[in-house]
């Protein structure tokens, strides 16, 4: 059985599963689905389209599911989905996605987005992310797997950022940050691979030292990106993560972030 306090205003609509919470004063749209054992704050608003999963923790002044904040919108149905065990705390803001661009923003599992981040339409997040206070997405963005924001980061629309990859604060992105690497700077540069997180995942050693020169090689030579692909593939241990790591640059639309 749900606990909406008296104050909230549910949509009859709207399908609740079990054991959710719903503080005072917030609005909840129809057509929102929300899954069992999520919580929902006080003042929070769920626009229409939204699915929810089991077990979040939505905090107050958190609006999300409303509309893109883009010119080509003209009220169409659109979608915004969130997986399950995510923490979204105050006054995050997540728009759901446009024709143009898909037709659906998504976030994943066991994330957590931190006061004021704002997730823009159409953008793509994976698992076990963490967006630090006021870290902002434009649209069409991509996060793949942990990685991790700090504050003030902002990243440009159709980039996309790898995973396990580590975000200084206060950094622009406007290319693409491969996979487990550390980038900053005014206009984000890549300093190095993101060692203390690869090991707080259990990389094994051999692991990191493979997506070190791959790295190196890569990122710090002169050659071109090509060049350089097909160097790692003959040189390095062609494991899963340095192909991963092969792959992403090779996908890139946007450019990749270099030093």
């Amino acid at each position: 059985m749900s606990l909406i306090h008296p104050t909230a205003s549910v949509d009859p609509r709207a399908e609740l599963g079990e054991n959710v919470s719903i503080g005072p004063y917030t609005v909840i749209e129809g057509e929102v689905v929300i899954g069992s054992g999520t919580e929902i704050g006080a003042h929070v608003y769920i626009d229409r389209y939204t699915k929810i999963g089991k077990d979040c923790r939505i905090y107050p002044f958190v609006s999300i599911g409303t509309p893109p904040q883009d010119k080509k919108f003209k009220g169409e149905k659109t979608e915004l989905v969130i997986g399950d065990e995510n923490v979204i705390r105050e006054y995050v803001t997540v728009n759901r996605g446009t024709v143009g661009g898909g037709g659906i923003t998504t976030i994943g599992n066991q994330n957590l987005l931190m006061a004021y981040v704002h997730v823009a339409h159409d953008c793509h997040l994976g698992h076990g992310i963490i967006m630090a206070n006021l870290a902002t997405l434009a649209g069409h963005v991509v996060l793949e797997d942990y990685c991790i924001l700090n504050g003030l980061v902002a990243i440009q629309q159709f980039a996309r950022v790898g995973a396990y990859a580590y975000i200084g604060g206060k950094t622009g992105v406007v290319k693409d940050i491969p996979p487990y690497v550390i980038a900053s700077g005014e206009r984000a540069k890549l300093f190095g691979l993101n060692i203390v997180g690869l090991k707080r995942h259990d990389f094994s050693e051999e692991i990191i030292t493979a997506l070190k020169r791959t790295y190196q090689i890569v990122i710090r030579s002169h050659l071109t990106l090509q060049e350089a692909i097909v160097q790692v593939e003959k040189e390095i241990p062609l494991f899963p993560e340095v192909k991963r790591f092969l792959e992403f640059i090779r996908n890139s639309q946007q450019g990749i972030t270099r030093k």
